[in-house]
C-alpha cells in the first residue's frame, strides 16, 4: 500500500477516475493497530480500487480537509472527490470494514 507523504502526492492519488481508498491513521492509535490485524485481508478482496495510507499528524492539513477527526478512518475517492468516509468509530472491525465497502458500491 502507497505511503502518501506529502500534499503533492495526495492530491495525485485522488484525481484518478479509478477508485481510491485511503486509511488516515498514526503510529500511536491502538485501534489503527487493530485494522492493521486485518486490514490486508480486505485490501485483497478489493484490489479493484487503489489503497494508500495517510498519516494523520503527519498531513494535518489533508485530514483537517477531509474531516477526518478520528483515526483510523477510510475515505472514498474518485476524480478528485470524497465520496464516502468511514469514520473511526465504525472501523474497528473486518466486518465493519466490508459492509462499508459493500454499502459504498451498491
Amino acid at each position: 500500500m502507497k505511503q502518501i507523504t506529502s500534499e503533492e502526492q495526495f492530491y495525485e492519488q485522488i484525481k484518478s477516475d479509478e477508485v481510491s481508498i485511503g486509511i488516515f491513521t498514526t503510529t500511536w492509535c491502538p485501534d489503527c493497530k487493530r485494522l492493521d490485524m486485518f486490514i490486508n485481508e480486505i485490501i485483497e478482496e478489493n484490489n479493484d480500487k487503489k489503497w494508500f495510507k495517510v498519516d494523520r499528524d503527519e498531513l494535518e492539513k489533508i485530514s483537517d480537509e477531509n474531516n477526518v477527526m478520528g483515526i483510523p478512518s477510510l475515505l472514498v475517492y474518485k476524480n478528485g472527490e470524497k465520496l464516502a468516509h468511514l469514520h473511526s468509530a465504525n472501523a474497528k472491525t473486518p466486518e465493519a470494514v466490508r459492509e462499508f465497502l459493500n454499502d459504498f458500491q451498491k
